[in-house]
């Protein structure tokens, strides 16, 4: 970016994972991705229920908490897993992208995970990492693996209402977050190993993609973009993911503000909440925390909160 710098605020804890919720052993996930850590819980994928729940993925661990307004924790779910993105469908089911199995649905009351897609055609996913639905219903979702530029297989996904599953883009250099934009017209897409946010537009009908190109070029820190949210009026939030920051951009891509992480430099994902929406709350998964910031605007209604 070579723009002016934005101004800066920090972000405040909102909510610590307690520490009787450290398992007493590692992940296999752990060692790969950062090896010789050990995470109390690696959270990403924030997403609010109706109820003001707010629900987290712990990829480390196969679990999937729950952080109520007070900002307690308790365990939704606990599987054999890897679950790496969550959203919540209008109609209360909660969708994870689990990197171990694919698309995965839980019931929110029983707790209970079941398999959802695990197998486009008959191959198997490379490991699926985030997902986001259109107003529709369809649902979007990235297939990062282990890919980057230096094997750019990544692959971003789209399961339509009507049960077809259909791939958009398979050479991505590590996809990652993506949220479409106000119009969903366009998705933009996180593409992490790249350090940088593309636009994917659609023909109408948004069967085809066309004129995909970078929208943000990133730089710095010690991973990259990873997961995105949208404001009311078409701004981009930018988790960026070993920087402990989470940019704010215009529509047009400019630098309005730069929240920083008071503790922690793995600031993943974020959602907006709270009373009006124009809170921010970000995963810091380094410290297994859950980050606060109050914004001038809110964020755009999600499915979740759909009629």
């Amino acid at each position: 970016m070579f723009f002016a710098a934005p101004d800066e605020i920090t972000a405040d804890v909102f909510a610590r994972v307690p520490s009787e919720f450290e398992p007493k052993s590692s992940s296999a996930w752990a060692d790969v991705q950062h090896p010789g850590k050990r995470f109390r819980a690696f959270l990403e994928g924030p997403s609010f229920d109706r109820d003001g729940n707010l629900y987290c993925v712990d990829i480390c661990h196969g679990r999937i908490l729950r952080c109520d307004p007070k900002g307690e924790f308790t365990v939704a779910a606990d599987y054999d897993g890897e679950p790496n993105g969550l959203k919540i469908h209008k109609d209360g089911r909660i969708f994870i992208a689990d990197h171990a199995h694919g698309i995965m649905v839980m019931d929110p009351v029983s707790g209970k995970v079941e398999k959802f897609i695990t197998r486009p055609g008959l191959e198997q996913f490379h490991g699926v990492n985030d997902l986001c639905f259109a107003s529709n219903g369809d649902l979007y979702f990235t297939d990062q693996g282990q890919s980057g530029l230096h094997a750019p297989y990544g692959r971003l996904f789209c399961y339509r209402t009507n049960g077809e599953l259909d791939c958009l883009i398979s050479n991505i250099p590590s996809p990652n977050g993506l949220v479409f934009n106000e119009t969903e017209q366009q998705l933009y897409l996180a593409v992490t190993r790249m350090n940088a946010v593309w636009r994917v537009r659609f023909l109408p009908g948004g069967r085809t993609v066309v004129k995909t190109g970078t929208f943000i070029q990133l730089s710095g820190g010690l991973a990259g973009p990873d997961g995105l949210a949208l404001g009311e009026g078409g701004e981009l939030i930018i988790g960026h993911m070993g920087l402990g920051t989470v940019w704010v951009m215009s529509r047009l891509g400019e630098p309005m503000l730069r929240i920083k992480s008071p503790e922690g430099i793995l600031t993943a994902n974020c959602a907006f909440g709270g009373p009006e929406g124009r809170h921010l709350y970000i995963t810091e998964a380094e410290t297994s925390t859950i980050l606060r910031a109050e914004l001038p605007f809110a964020g755009k209604k999600m499915f979740s909160h759909m009629d």
